[in-house]
């Protein structure tokens, strides 16, 4: 079980993945509707994983997956877009992301991202 917190400027974006992760068995600790709220969260939470969206108001998920990383090196990111947005995923893996869902989401697509991200990173740190 993880400790999850889920970044998305849409409160039902955020309600559909917390419902999708407690399926299994996963907490969610925290919800932030922007890039600075997220970063401020994720200081505080310390989760181990983070969903993160990547056009939000006050401050993107790109520069907070930036400011993220440079925080934690170790931090698992999972972006999650709309389809079109390739060329923002890449960079976000590029910078530190580890893998990325598409919306609308896929129940099982999330979780298959959400744990594969969450056992092979954990075996490397």
């Amino acid at each position: 079980m993880a400790r999850i917190l889920l970044v998305d400027d849409a409160n039902f974006m955020r309600v559909t993945l917390e419902t999708i992760v407690k399926q299994d068995k996963h907490e969610v600790i925290g919800g932030a509707e922007n890039g600075k709220e997220a970063i401020k969260l994720y200081k505080e939470m310390k989760p181990d994983l983070v969903t993160m969206d990547i056009t939000m108001p006050v401050m993107n998920g790109i520069d907070a997956i930036k400011e993220i990383m440079e925080y934690d090196p170790e931090a698992k990111i999972v972006v999650c877009s709309a389809l079109g947005q390739q060329k923002v995923v890449v960079e976000a893996i590029e910078i530190g992301a580890k893998d990325f869902i598409v919306k609308p989401f896929d129940e099982n697509r999330v979780l298959d991202t959400i744990n594969r991200v969450l056992h092979k990173y954990e075996q490397i740190s």
